[in-house]
């Protein structure tokens, strides 16, 4: 795992931006990984949702380190985890969780603040970054901050309320800053300019090509949820046809080109 891990870091060092594409179960990461992702990362939505419950801290523990084992078993490229804002704010309980996600394969996290106190989130990333040191794994801490995303402030206040968690959760001992939202080339180059660690963005309509976004200083892209809203949302129009007289063209159209994940997985 130190050498994934390592594997993982440096493919934030540049000099192309590290497209992430987000997965949810063992099927959807093999198959990203069979399409050429460097790396593979969860998205806490998609995993919810996959295991039957609503986004935001709902999903159990132990479902989401299930998740991520079940991934690692099915992958050799480095797998990052988002958990949110680890599911708990006591930092014991939290250390646990850090070790059976350590323990599951993943040499990542995404690790959000949410709505609650950044100097809350900043001892929880130390007593992750403790944790996995203690385990002997450089493990890569995306430290997200919400100010955009829950609109905690706007403007040039939200710029600078975004550069001054930035700089508490790296001094905290975070790998990565991660800014979702922003979408604007301006706004994506202060950001990049004004944060000491890579800068992570979120993949939305409208957003800069992945040569642009490099250019402009951000260092990683994720997916997010589109992934997951493109496999459901052509197996929802697929079971529409079917459900009208039987006919199972709807799904031949979006299957035609899948491996047999049979023999992927034998």
């Amino acid at each position: 795992m130190t050498t994934t891990a390592d594997r993982f870091h440096a493919l934030h060092a540049g000099p192309d931006v590290l497209l992430l594409p987000n997965a949810w179960d063992a099927a959807s990461a093999a198959l990203m990984a069979d399409a050429g992702a460097k790396a593979v990362a969860t998205s806490s939505a998609a995993v919810a949702w996959a295991r039957g419950y609503a986004d935001g801290d709902a999903v159990p523990v132990a479902a989401v380190v299930d998740t991520i084992a079940s991934i690692a078993r099915v992958v050799s490229v480095p797998v990052s985890a988002d958990i949110e804002g680890g599911y708990t704010d006591d930092l014991p309980t939290l250390a646990e969780t850090i070790k059976a996600v350590i323990g599951a394969g993943a040499v990542g996290i995404n690790f959000e603040d949410g709505r609650r106190d950044p100097g809350l989130h900043a001892r929880k990333i130390q007593t992750v970054r403790a944790t996995a040191d203690q385990a002997g794994v450089k493990l890569f801490i995306n430290a997200r901050t919400d100010v955009y995303l829950a609109k905690l402030a706007e403007g040039e206040a939200a710029l600078a309320e975004t550069l001054r968690r930035a700089a508490l959760y790296a001094e905290a001992g975070a790998s990565g800053i991660f800014v979702p939202l922003p979408i604007e080339e301006d706004l994506l180059s202060r950001l990049a300019a004004g944060v000491s660690l890579p800068l992570n963005v979120m993949g939305r309509p409208g957003m800069p090509s992945a040569q642009r976004l490099g250019e402009l200083g951000v260092r990683r892209l994720s997916s997010a949820t589109s992934p997951f809203n493109a496999a459901y949302g052509a197996m929802l129009t697929g079971t529409r046809v079917f459900l009208l007289d039987g006919d199972t063209a709807g799904y031949a159209i979006y299957g035609k080109d899948l491996p047999n994940l049979n023999v992927r997985f034998g």
